[in-house]
């Protein structure tokens, strides 16, 4: 729930009286030992490549992105994974329909590389390499492709029905108009055919109404739209045979991942005014995941034994830090004391003096010893001059 809301049911159910700012803390504290316990693990992973536990015999693998405010009027898409054991199909409504269950969830803002190996601790834990089958429902954008061939390259690659009926929508609309009776009867039959029927028979008719547009001239937006739709779905062909996934009983839709966006995602980082720090966006969400499958049971003792470790660490951190603090101190101030002394001039270096003419003497520079008949010598300096004897009286 939002942080202001906790110290006031703390407070009801437990006498505690806390503050918004220390709820803050300790939730984000929380969430970012969970990021570096999950971390940790991933870089485990990658370095002794134990073996994975054992899957489900069918299981279901989604991956989308949601994107959530940031402080400064910035958005940032945050990238999930679910993963989850399909069910048998189930006669619902006159259809066969396939749910999934028992549902876990991964979730970073990070870039597609760096997710996808982060998110490495979630499909090693859920048995994704050792399940029997890999259904992938997901959108077709390039990165989530990338991401199952890292983590389930076998996978069958199945189009989220959602997606390619959209592109079935947006072409009806645009040739025959928005809400129109024609638009819906269009799209009723080519639906209809796409999911029980052959997708060919599909593709065929939207080849139609591109050659039809283009022949007819002055409906370039229509013609635009019809041929993103065609080559959007030729290129995924593929992935859109739903008769045949159905009969397998293969799940044709990521709702599970769209459903976690919203669960994960949406509900607590997207309320009302809600602006985040990038920092503290990855914690948050780490702990969405744990609450949304109720897995405290696995994860709190994690999360606990990283906060004691912290603190056990926290002193002798802020010791070297300290420590750094102060040598930095000491080195400005020693580069500041070096900018206001003065550098000491050069000494300029008198060398021997060299006399012209054919016979060249070299004056030394070291004082000559004055000659015997020097006047100097026969000065009395430093000594009395001699003069006669006085006698002298003392009186006592």
């Amino acid at each position: 729930m939002p942080f202001g809301r906790v110290p006031e049911m703390l407070e009801y159910f437990t006498k505690a009286n806390v503050f918004e700012a220390g709820v803050r803390r300790t939730t984000e504290g929380g969430g970012q030992a969970y990021v570096e316990v999950q971390t940790d693990q991933m870089e485990a992973l990658e370095k002794d490549t134990p073996e994975a536990p054992a899957g489900p015999s069918v299981q279901q693998v989604s991956v989308d992105g949601a994107f959530v405010p940031l402080v400064g009027k910035e958005w940032a898409e945050v990238k999930t994974l679910a993963i989850g054991k399909v069910e048998a199909p189930v006669l619902e409504k006159g259809e066969w329909v396939v749910h999934t269950k028992d549902l876990s969830y991964f979730s970073r803002l990070a870039d597609h590389e760096t997710f996808a190996r982060l998110a490495t601790v979630e499909t090693h834990r859920r048995g994704v390499e050792k399940a029997g089958l890999v259904c992938a429902v997901v959108d077709g954008a390039d990165w989530i492709q990338d991401f199952i061939d890292l983590h389930c390259p076998d996978a069958v690659r199945i189009l989220d029905w959602a997606h390619a009926a959209e592109y079935m929508v947006k072409a009806a609309q645009a040739v025959f108009g928005a809400g129109t009776a024609p638009a819906s009867q269009w799209l009723e039959i080519q639906l209809h055919e796409l999911k029980h029927g052959e997708p060919q028979t599909v593709l065929g008719k939207l080849r139609g109404l591109r050659d039809d547009l283009a022949a007819q001239g002055g409906r370039e937006e229509a013609l635009k739209v019809v041929s993103t739709s065609l080559e959007y779905l030729e290129k995924r062909k593929d992935q859109i045979r739903y008769q045949e996934f159905l009969a397998a009983g293969y799940p044709i839709g990521s709702g599970a991942v769209e459903s976690a966006n919203k669960l994960v995602v949406e509900d607590r980082l997207k309320g009302a005014g809600m602006h985040w720090a990038r920092a503290n966006v990855d914690p948050m969400v780490a702990l969405r995941t744990i609450a949304c499958t109720d897995r405290w049971e696995e994860a709190w003792p994690q999360i606990r034994g990283r906060l004691r470790k912290q603190a056990k660490e926290r002193p002798a951190m802020r010791r070297a830090k300290r420590r750094k603090a102060e040598a930095a101190s000491i080195e400005a101030k020693g580069l500041a004391l070096t900018k206001l002394r003065p550098a000491p001039k050069a000494l300029a270096v008198v060398g021997p003096k060299v006399k012209d003419g054919p016979n060249r003497v070299q004056e030394s520079s070291t004082p000559r010893k004055p000659a015997a008949n020097h006047p100097w010598r026969h000065m009395p300096i430093g000594r009395a001059r001699s003069r006669p004897h006085s006698k002298t009286s003392t009186k006592i």
